[in-house]
């Protein structure tokens, strides 16, 4: 289904605050591979192929704010 996971919220908001995949890596003390997988599993739930329409449909959506 196309609800996000607690984490993958974190890291789209983030992603709306211009942060890198490296940036956000290093926020969560992550690989930058693993906010990659994040990315991708936010971009299908959110039916977007982007990062730019993924933040465009979680502000749609009322899941992040910018």
């Amino acid at each position: 289904n196309g609800v996000l996971t607690m984490r993958e919220l974190e890291i789209l908001q983030y992603l709306a605050l211009g942060l890198s995949n490296k940036e956000i890596a290093k926020k969560f003390n992550l690989q930058v591979g693993t906010v990659k997988t994040h990315l991708i599993n936010i971009m299908t739930k959110l039916e977007v192929n982007s990062r730019t329409a993924a933040v465009v449909r979680g502000v749609q959506m009322q899941l992040i704010r910018i």
